[in-house]
């Protein structure tokens, strides 16, 4: 088995050092770069085969689901995760991407590996030196960063797996983000791929219960979009226009930097400098006079209408990744407080949902909210998840254990973001592993996409308000089921569809009445309490 390993190791490494150098910009340095591709097949093959040996040892007679089963595999889980975060960090780039999808993919992948990759995956990224970023520059403008603007920062800041931000200024004055790649990351993610791809392959060959190439087929797919700044500005600009045109209602409370197209190129890309609050930055948002449930309530919105009604989705949306400031030249407040305004960064990472796909997905989480156990059941099997697993996919989906996904109490999906929450998932999805392996490979890789997406909008939700507010499922609901409405208006032809539907209406819109009555209800209770 080895043997079949290390030859397919030396024949993958092979093809994919000749094809980073044939298609290279700059031959010479990809050539040098091929040179270090033997020591980094043989830290991968090394660390994918410490890890499977330690799963195999540390569980070696011991019957699944024993305490002492479960000790073992979590103390395997712990070791593993840190031999790959060690892999990452050693080999950089996009090892580094691979450990963020890993550390936003929240009781999809083992606990162990998401908390060691989520406390230092988005901290601990590589830093390219000011020759590195004048090397860029070089290429993409013929020019040095001091003559391209009037002022350029030389220390970045902020960096990220892909590249990092610098501070500058052009000649007219304007204070700019420049984002300039990593030097050669181009080159070596061809390489990066492939021996991630190795070591995903050979844990599955070993585990078949393992079995995340669909992560790397995404990051495949993803990388090369992700690399090309110019396709990101597009991608920043499609989002503006897809929230002025479909929903103008809330497009005053999101805003993207603007682009400036004649000081960008596939690996420079030069923004509106943005002022403002992360959007965990809990005390920060509040010295900003905004309420951090108001900053919740915003980010489930432009998500919603995002995934339910555009269909064009950012699919990155951690917490680095989306900014906070006061809505510009807005008078109004409530109860002193000042409306949020929305800055979205990154737009690197797009999924669009086709339509057949984005009304199925609006119908499973209207039914989700609902808790209408049918149309639950109906849609995760339009979506992909069989029969057999509905109720999994339901629950990878809320984090809720199915019997509280079907519960009719007003807040059955919300999540308090206590210990005892998170260890009853934990278990659940410690004990459910083979079976959400088995969902992963069935679900179009788009929903695998969602499914990320919503790990990190509930990250940032759990930061803001200590767990899922029942407002955030309100809105999720409404827009839900408005996308869901829309559908059947467009395909209905007859007066009497036509009046089922507008009948269909007014029930919901009665239902959210008494939702919102109740949540009101449920606030006051709570005030009194204090």
């Amino acid at each position: 088995m080895w043997r079949r390993a290390a030859t397919a190791a030396l024949a993958l490494g092979a093809g994919a050092g000749g094809a980073a150098i044939a298609y290279s910009d700059d031959p010479s340095a990809t050539l040098k770069i091929c040179a270090h591709l033997p020591p980094r097949l043989l830290r991968d093959a090394a660390t994918a085969a410490t890890i499977a040996f330690d799963y195999q040892y540390s569980l070696w007679g011991l019957d699944p689901g024993t305490p002492a089963w479960v000790s073992a595999k979590h103390d395997a889980h712990l070791r593993s995760a840190n031999r790959l975060q060690e892999l990452c960090f050693r080999n950089g780039g996009i090892y580094i991407k691979l450990g963020q999808h890993i550390a936003q993919l929240e009781y999809v992948v083992p606990e162990e590996y998401v908390q060691t990759m989520r406390a230092s995956m988005l901290k601990r990224c590589p830093v390219s030196s000011y020759e590195q970023v004048c090397r860029v520059f070089g290429k993409d403008m013929g020019e040095s960063p001091e003559t391209v603007f009037v002022e350029f920062d030389p220390v970045p800041l902020a960096s990220a797996s892909l590249a990092q931000v610098h501070a500058a200024r052009t000649h007219d004055g304007q204070k700019v983000a420049v984002k300039v790649q990593h030097d050669h990351l181009t080159d070596t993610s061809v390489i990066d791929i492939a021996t991630v791809g190795l070591i995903v392959n050979t844990l599955h060959y070993i585990f078949p219960s393992f079995d995340y190439r669909w992560l790397v087929d995404e990051i495949r797919e993803s990388a090369p979009k992700e690399l090309d700044f110019l396709n990101e500005a597009k991608n920043s600009e499609k989002c503006v226009q897809n929230f002025r045109r479909l929903s103008p209602h809330i497009a005053g409370s999101i805003y993207v930097p603007k682009v400036y197209w004649t000081l960008s190129s596939s690996r420079i890309l030069t923004m509106e400098f943005m002022d403002a609050k992360e959007v965990t930055d809990v005390k920060g948002i509040k010295e900003l006079g905004i309420r951090p449930v108001d900053v919740s309530n915003l980010v489930s919105k432009a998500f919603s209408e995002m995934i339910f009604k555009h269909g064009f989705v950012h699919c990155d949306p951690h917490a680095a990744n989306m900014m906070i400031r006061p809505l510009p030249q807005d008078s109004k407040k409530t109860f002193g407080w000042r409306r949020p305004q929305l800055i979205l960064l990154d737009h690197g990472l797009y999924k669009e949902l086709d339509y057949a796909t984005r009304i199925s997905y609006a119908s499973l989480w209207k039914a989700l909210v609902f808790a209408d156990e049918k149309s639950i059941k109906e849609n995760s099997v339009k979506l992909g998840a069989g029969e057999d697993l509905h109720a999994l996919f339901a629950g990878v989906l809320t984090m809720r254990p199915w019997k509280s996904v079907i519960d009719p109490a007003v807040d059955h999906l919300v999540l308090d973001g206590s210990s005892n929450d998170r260890s009853e998932l934990q278990m659940y999805a410690s004990l459910y592993f083979p079976q959400i392996s088995e969902l992963l490979r069935r679900l179009p890789r788009v929903i695998l996409l969602m499914l990320k997406t919503n790990d990190c909008l509930r990250s940032v939700n759990h930061a803001l308000v200590g767990g899922s507010s029942m407002e955030s499922f309100v809105i999720i609901g409404r827009i839900s089921s408005e996308a869901v409405l829309e559908a059947k208006r467009m395909s209905s032809r007859s007066i009497l569809n036509k009046l089922m539907i507008w009948l269909e209406e007014i029930l919901l819109e009665a239902r959210f009445f008494s939702l919102k009555l109740l949540l009101c209800f449920m606030q006051l209770k709570k005030l009194l309490a204090c």
